[in-house]
């Protein structure tokens, strides 16, 4: 039956091209006989055949000059038919002027019967035909144990979806209703599909029409409309999937369905992206030498990314961990083939001896400096390699970019660094100290960037839950009522490249991040994204604070204050006034705290290095 079926496949064009032959002929005889007020063709044979002969040419060759056989009928939507439309009405107005061009004039009456059945019997043939294979995909989806579809929103990604669940009978989906918040949908169908209710209705609908599965299929929203309707369906308990933009849906190469994707952490943030202004600030890079330490870590490796699509005259990744620089190396030459002057540095940034040679070998233009140890728990244990490689190593390469007069220096640091409770936070605020201390004596324009915790940077929360879920929990929670701001890796690198271009020197930039989120309610939302029920089916497991934690971030320091920039979302704290002897003194005393690997020696130079650092053991 599959060959036979198969082997008609191969055929399908002439297997149409044939139907319709027979529905113009038919429709022939039937405005021949009407007219002649007789179905019987005795005394008109010889003019029937030589009129017939007359129609076939016409319509054979119309309908292949408007290539209806190219068109797939069981997915034609309201063009296909009136595309099919017009090309009857050529072939009947060709077939009329044919006939009176050699004087055969039949009659007014006798051209507009044949214009109406041909059209009806066609049109009647084609609809038949697409009715006929919807119905037996649905026979097939229920057949085959398909996913109840629920699809949320009715636009233009909803119809491409719905057309490629009928195109592809391999998918998983059955679709049962759409929800759309505009009421002017309600009650109306998308290609046989209803819309049942808006979106508040979601709960109650997955559970009148027993919904196993939802696709939120709205690709041009507000986020915070998006959060709101996200956190609806959560509540259903059941799998939420997403539709991403159709342009780039399209541009794959792929079919859509293919690449519905599962809710992801970035979907829930409820604000607007901030997206790097390549045109407005990214001119300090192109035709420029640009260093980025740590470039094989998740913000350095997305940085270089950024980089060199701004055509720099050279991009030099440093990194001390060989295959993470190995890869993004690998990414890059992919991608930019010879058009890219590409250089890989294995140093670490402790290396003094290195870093000089570096930088005196290779006329630096800019430096982002984001190598560092970040992981709070494990620098809470080796305090003294926090300070060594986030300290010293810092120190390092800004007195290289002083010596060697690189023009723009962009540290990254992180909120951590206000008010430190950790060691690795307290280390980031000494940076930014470092920062702000040479920028008064420099020619180089130093300024640090500190922004939230990085959604899929490496040792981020979002991973390890999701890591959790798919084993079957628990998800663990370190307290509930912790909070965090987060950031996509593309904003964190778009909030350090514009900071680059609009730095005067001695700053320290900010993120508007907008409402920080309540990490037990990130986890819960998901599991239920998941479709799983918190502390049901997934258990959240509180584990208490780690050392060097606390409940929230800050991004400011108190007398820092804030001010707007010209790029909206991005703000400046003001420098803090440093006793420059004191700091230097610290510094040293820091060096020789770390070479006699003493931690409370070490912790003991850093509140007297930074007056707010109140570390909490969470013991």
């Amino acid at each position: 039956m599959n060959n036979m079926r198969d082997l008609l496949k191969g055929y399908r064009k002439y297997i149409l091209f044939f139907c319709d032959f027979v529905l113009w002929n038919i429709s022939f005889y039937l405005s021949f006989a009407i007219n002649k007020n007789s179905f019987s063709l005795l005394g008109y044979e010889d003019i029937f055949i030589k009129y017939l002969v007359i129609v076939n040419v016409c319509f054979a060759g119309t309908f292949l000059v408007f290539k209806l056989y190219d068109k797939i009928w069981r997915y034609a939507d309201i063009e296909d038919f009136f595309y099919a439309g017009i090309a009857i009405f050529c072939a009947n107005f060709i077939f009329c002027a044919a006939t009176i061009m050699i004087y055969i004039n039949l009659g007014v009456r006798m051209y507009v019967l044949f214009l109406l059945i041909s059209t009806f019997m066609m049109f009647m043939f084609r609809l038949i035909y697409r009715i006929n294979k919807l119905m037996d995909n649905k026979d097939r989806c229920a057949a085959e144990n398909k996913k109840r579809l629920m699809i949320v929103g009715g636009g233009e990604a909803t119809v491409s979806v719905l057309r490629e669940i009928a195109k592809y009978s391999e998918n998983q989906y059955l679709p049962i209703c759409i929800v759309d918040d505009d009421r002017e949908k309600a009650g109306r169908r998308i290609l046989g599909v209803k819309v049942e209710g808006s979106t508040y209705e979601i709960p109650a609908l997955c559970e009148k029409l027993d919904i196993e599965e939802i696709l939120f299929s709205i690709t041009s929203i507000d986020p915070s409309e998006k959060r709101r309707i996200l956190d609806i369906c959560a509540k259903t308990g059941l799998k939420v999937r997403i539709v991403p933009n159709i342009y780039e849906a399209v541009t794959s190469g792929v079919p859509i369905t293919s690449t519905i994707r599962r809710i992801e952490v970035e979907d829930l943030l409820g604000r607007t992206p901030v997206i790097f202004d390549h045109e407005k600030y990214g001119k300090y890079i192109i035709g420029k030498t640009i260093l980025v330490t740590g470039g094989g870590g998740s913000i350095g490796s997305e940085l270089c990314r950024q980089i060199a699509a701004l055509n720099p005259k050279k991009l030099i990744v440093l990194d001390i961990y060989e295959n993470n620089a190995y890869d993004i190396q690998q990414e890059l030459k992919i991608k930019y083939k010879n058009k890219l002057n590409l250089e890989v540095e294995i140093a670490s940034i402790r290396d003094k001896v290195k870093m000089d040679k570096i930088f005196r070998e290779k006329n630096i233009d800019v430096v982002f400096h984001a190598a560092a140890h970040k992981h709070v728990p494990l620098m809470e244990v080796n305090p003294e390699e926090a300070v060594k490689n986030n300290v010293f190593g810092t120190l390092n390469v800004v007195k290289a970019a002083d010596k060697y007069k690189v023009k723009k220096f962009v540290q990254i640091s992180t909120d951590k660094a206000v008010n430190p409770t950790s060691v690795m936070g307290a280390t980031k605020r000494i940076c930014e100290m470092i920062i702000q201390l040479m920028n008064k004596s420099s020619s180089t324009e130093f300024v640090a960037v500190r922004f939230g915790n990085v959604l899929g940077s490496n040792g981020s929360v979002i991973p390890l839950f999701e890591e959790q879920i798919r084993s079957g929990g628990p998800v663990t929670v370190t307290h509930p009522d912790i909070i965090r701001y987060f950031m996509t890796i593309s904003e964190a690198v778009s909030l350090v490249l514009t900071a680059g271009e609009i730095a005067k020197g001695g700053e320290i930039f900010v993120l508007d991040m907008g409402e920080p989120v309540k990490i037990r309610d990130l986890a819960e939302n998901l599991i239920r994204l998941s479709g799983f029920e918190p502390n049901e089916q997934i258990k959240i497991e509180y584990m208490g604070l780690r050392p060097g934690e606390k409940l929230y971030e800050e991004l400011l320091l108190d007398e820092e204050g804030i001010k707007q920039t010209k790029s909206k979302k991005i703000y400046i704290g003001n420098p803090i006034d440093i006793d420059k002897d004191e700091f230097v003194s610290g510094i040293e005393q820091l060096r020789a705290a770390c070479e006699s690997n003493d931690p409370q020696k070490i912790e003991k130079v850093i509140s007297f290095m930074v007056p707010t650092f109140n570390h909490k053991t969470n013991a």
